[in-house]
């Protein structure tokens, strides 16, 4: 190029992706918004099949083939909890994923925030009034779970892997048998509490009381005619979608914290701490951060778990199995990849769901279209009706620990790391590219 063309030209910053390939990247305004479009379109996919979930289940379900659907696909509400508890695995995942510090004790974060809801609304918090707005309710929890995070981790990060794990098992331990016995919680405590208002808590865009409604199991708003499409969203739809778009936004302020300097740390703690500590890093502090991020999004969860159902308990919220169910979730869904333990937890509602023993589980199913004369026919010497009782009906935990050891042996890097293995690397990156070759080939 001559040094004296004083032409306008287009700069360009070669880069190279994460597999090593240069690529061109046009720094104006028109190609970085289509490049930041490529980048996210595998997000908007998922955003957009997670929205017409409830329609085409609603559809599937009046076609000749509806009661099969109805056993094979979650329902609406199980697919809310779906929603928060997967949120709560990605925040699990965010402290033990990307930094390889298993913590057991995480349920004492999902329980903060759940009974702070409660008893917030009850009126039983000395600060907080019963007609604090829900949003508010969510960013307290956050910073209060954030603060506990702090307290415990200045103490557990204090040691590493089996001792780490332990310790914050045993602070977890402690609020639990402290939150059975808090008499301000309810008169009975060790049952639990629930919301005596008989008001809903409302999500929604803050500020825009048309856009804003009441969530609930049981006192949820519904709506005719939505944004005059002549939809009609039932209570659980409505949660649905409120809880999602909440969901939706901590998952994207996840993946922006990870894609920051401050999630690369992460990562090179989780790959050589010592390296990273030789090279300048105050891991400690690095840690510490995380373990308070963690913390907060999974108050969150829980909150959003109390302002759904109007009830906790110690046994559904701080418990330790919670956080096994996080675990669960995100070796199938796969560590390290924050929106793996969501698609676990799916996963794991999913096939719960089939071998329930509720109306729409798998052994009801067969019992009811299975001609009698095969249920009392006799395979291997054992009747098929028993057969079915036996292997199918109420077996949910029994598979899943199964699969949970076969991932483990066979898949470790779970369902979505085991995608990015076979892509060479992250969905959105793979998609990208492709869109870009599509369109250069055009």
């Amino acid at each position: 190029m001559d040094p004296t063309d004083d032409r306008p030209t287009e700069s360009v910053d070669k880069t190279h992706d994460r597999r090593g390939a240069p690529i061109d990247r046009p720094t104006s305004a028109r190609d970085t918004a289509l490049r930041y479009a490529e980048t996210h379109i595998s997000h908007v996919a998922v955003v957009f099949a997670f929205v017409l979930y409830p329609v085409v289940y609603s559809f599937l379900l009046g076609t000749p083939l509806g009661d099969e659907f109805a056993v094979l696909l979650p329902r609406i509400r199980t697919m809310i909890a779906v929603l928060y508890l997967g949120l709560f695995a990605m925040s699990f995942d965010f402290i033990s994923g990307y930094t390889g510090y298993l913590s057991f004790g995480h349920a004492m974060f999902y329980g903060t925030g759940a009974y702070l809801v409660v008893m917030a609304a009850n009126g039983k918090l000395p600060i907080v009034s019963p007609e604090t707005p829900f949003f508010v309710l969510l960013l307290v929890a956050a910073a209060l779970a954030g603060v506990l995070a702090l307290a415990v981790g200045a103490v557990s990060f204090r040691l590493s892997g089996v001792y780490f794990a332990m310790i914050t098992l045993g602070f977890a331990e402690v609020l639990h048998v402290f939150i059975q016995n808090w008499d301000r919680v309810s008169d009975n405590p060790r049952d639990g509490a629930a919301v005596t208002s008989p008001d809903g808590f409302e999500l929604g865009v803050p500020g825009i009381d048309g856009l804003t409604f009441e969530i609930g199991r049981l006192v949820g708003d519904s709506v005719e005619n939505a944004f005059g499409l002549g939809i009609d969203l039932s209570s659980a739809e409505l949660s649905y979608y409120l809880i999602g778009a909440v969901v939706l936004v901590c998952y994207f302020a996840l993946q922006r914290i990870i894609h920051s300097p401050f999630g690369r740390v992460l990562i090179a703690i989780r790959e050589n701490e010592e390296r990273a500590r030789a090279v300048g890093y105050h891991t400690f502090f690095y840690k510490m951060g995380a373990f308070a991020i963690a913390g907060a999004f999974a108050a969150i969860a829980g909150g959003l778990y109390a302002g759904y159902r109007r009830s906790v308990a110690p046994e559904s919220t701080f418990d330790l199995f919670v956080t096994a169910d996080a675990l669960l979730a995100s070796i199938i869904g796969g560590f390290g990849t924050l929106a793996g333990p969501l698609y676990g937890h799916l996963f794991h509602e999913t096939l719960s769901g089939i071998l329930s023993t509720d109306s729409d589980g798998l052994a009801r199913y067969l019992r009811e279209t299975i001609p009698q004369s095969v249920l009392e026919a006799e395979l291997v010497g054992i009747e098929v009706l028993r057969l079915v009782n036996v292997l199918i009906d109420g077996r949910a935990e029994l598979y899943l620990g199964m699969i949970f050891i076969l991932f483990v042996l066979f898949v470790p890097r779970g369902l979505l790391g085991s995608v990015r293995d076979r892509l060479g690397g992250t969905v959105s990156e793979v998609v990208a590219m492709r869109v870009r070759q599509w369109r250069k080939n055009r």
